[in-house]
């Protein structure tokens, strides 16, 4: 029989991995240096130099999104195709992906957002790369 303690310890354990909120999505995207949360189409969005890299309540509030590259959005719906799924149409086949929160870990969300955000900045370095 297992002690109280470990089945709360367990069941807390649980939470910390598996238990992905809304608010526990807003605190990782806000986590990465730059970054702002403001609002667009009605919902929270994440924003770096300006640019959006994740979002909230889309396309429910059950789910965020995160605009990755066509090739990571394949590596992550390999890692966890239960919280990760392209977007509906060509935002998706761009490499839009859906976040099921439910059943997203926090780590792989972590790094998730901080490959979103990197992406916006790669972005925003190649048009000063081309004006040197």
């Amino acid at each position: 029989m297992q002690s109280r303690n470990f089945q709360v310890d367990r069941q807390i354990r649980g939470l910390l991995l598996w238990g992905m909120t809304a608010d526990k999505f807003r605190s990782l995207a806000l986590e990465i240096a730059g970054a702002i949360e403001s609002a667009h189409m009605s919902h929270p969005d994440f924003r770096i130099v300006g640019r959006i890299f994740a979002s909230l309540g889309y396309p429910d509030d059950d789910h965020g999104m995160v605009k990755l590259t066509p090739e990571q959005q394949g590596i992550f719906l390999k890692k966890a195709p239960k919280a990760f799924s392209p977007c509906a149409g060509a935002w998706g086949k761009q490499g839009a992906t859906s976040v099921r929160l439910a059943a997203a870990k926090v780590d792989l969300l972590r790094s998730v957002l901080e490959a979103a955000a990197k992406n916006i900045l790669a972005k925003k370095r190649r048009p000063e790369a081309a004006g040197e």
